[in-house]
């Protein structure tokens, strides 16, 4: 499997229901398009714990989305940069909530 992990802050004012809502809906496209396997819940960092080691982010939220191998996580790239609709609609309006993200990829061993 190939993951993308993501850590991210909301734009001031956007509640989060509001974009795990936009977010579950998404990922629900691009799963219809066989573009993703699935996206973990949403979660909020808590770093306020010794197990919480990394003082170079701060970041508030953070969602893990799951490819069955990095060809599909590339072709959902290629997707959402062809900018078709309804999908980049859907991409846009779940995007323009977040700030300051940042992207992390892997594959497991």
């Amino acid at each position: 499997m190939f993951h993308m992990f993501f850590c991210f802050d909301l734009k001031p004012g956007i509640p989060l229901v509001e974009f795990r809502r936009d977010f579950t809906e998404f990922t629900e496209h691009m799963r219809s398009r066989g573009l993703v396997e699935g996206s973990s819940p949403i979660g909020e960092r808590q770093s306020d714990t010794i197990l919480d080691t990394d003082e170079e982010r701060a970041h508030q939220y953070f969602a893990i989305m799951t490819f069955r191998d990095r060809a599909q996580a590339d072709a959902a790239v290629d997707f959402i940069q062809s900018k078709e609709e309804p999908g980049n609609g859907i991409h846009v309006r779940a995007y323009s909530k977040v700030q300051d993200p940042i992207f992390i990829c892997w594959q497991d061993t």
